[in-house]
């Protein structure tokens, strides 16, 4: 390929083509854990819709996730499995930026909303004659925007910088979507100080609310082990545990994944481990919030009754 970059109009998304005869196995597996992923979270959006008892900010917030997720994995999912059927792996390079700014976007305001939602349990817990003030419909709103934002900041930013720099070729993309490391690897020339900006940027919107949710949740079991009531400990803990689950799953990964030097990018092991954040988490959330949330298991049986009584 020419050494002009202008030349560079299109990549190659690598992905799975070097399990051939395995492609038609993993078109089934991806086509059932995408289905999976819009039907459980999208049912966890009518839940909270509908239901007079979700009403609260947690599960305000609990139903923007699942929205987030359903477009978070339809970013990657249906260009992958259009990949797995057709064997077609070309993207245009527009193409490939607008996969980036949008898996960024949502990746981001998700980092952002589970802080906000650590932050609801920490009000609930450690605050709860002010809970309702602390999160009032009006911040509910302002948290929210706040994190859509910031999500649409990171994205915009982390693309245009990165589609800014000279492509020289080759042209493939060791990945399965367009990821910020592998396509960093195909830049021309020396990109030490690019990939330094690049780290900084991801480490301060994946550790700032990383560390925000630390904070509260410290507080937050400060809180507990001063409860007298067994009981009241138990509660605490169960309300917690689903969003900690979620938080460990989805940050553990993203931390691994972007803050680190893209010499230490493996073709082999990380398209494999992005599927944690990208694919195994939006399908986790609406299991653990439904097994493990009293609340949403409640609304369940209400609404699977009224289901039945309108058939009959």
């Amino acid at each position: 390929m020419s050494t002009n970059s202008s030349v560079v109009t299109e990549f190659i998304l690598v992905g799975f083509s070097h399990l051939a005869n395995l492609q038609g196995w993993l078109f089934t597996f991806f086509l059932a854990v995408y289905l999976l992923t819009v039907a459980g979270n999208l049912l966890i959006v009518l839940l909270v819709s509908t239901d007079s008892a979700l009403q609260s900010p947690m599960y305000f917030f609990l139903r923007m996730l699942s929205a987030l997720e359903i477009s978070y994995t339809s970013v990657t999912m249906p260009l992958l499995l259009h990949h797995l059927l057709t064997g077609q792996r070309r993207i245009p390079r527009s193409g490939c930026a607008l996969q980036m700014f949008f898996f960024l976007f949502f990746g981001a305001t998700e980092c952002c909303l589970l802080a906000a939602m650590a932050y609801d349990r920490y009000a609930a817990i450690c605050k709860p004659l002010r809970y309702t003030l602390l999160l009032s419909p009006r911040v509910c709103l302002q948290l929210a925007g706040l994190a859509w934002a910031c999500g649409a900041m990171v994205g915009l930013g982390h693309t245009s910088f990165i589609f800014s720099l000279p492509f020289c070729g080759p042209n493939a993309i060791p990945h399965f979507f367009c990821e910020i490391q592998p396509i960093l690897q195909l830049v021309c020339g020396d990109t030490s100080l690019n990939e330094l900006q690049i780290i900084l940027a991801a480490a301060l919107i994946i550790l700032c609310p990383f560390g925000l949710i630390l904070g509260s949740y410290g507080h937050i079991l400060a809180t507990i082990f001063r409860m007298l009531s067994v009981a009241g400990r138990r509660k605490a803990f169960s309300t917690c545990s689903s969003h900690l689950l979620v938080v460990s799953l989805f940050y553990g990964t993203a931390i691994f994944i972007y803050i680190r030097p893209k010499a230490s990018y493996n073709p082999a092991t990380d398209p494999v481990l992005s599927l944690f954040y990208a694919v195994v988490t939006p399908i986790l959330n609406p299991i653990i919030y439904s097994l493990r949330n009293a609340d949403v298991k409640a609304a369940l049986r209400r609404t699977f009754q009224k289901m039945k009584s309108a058939d009959t």
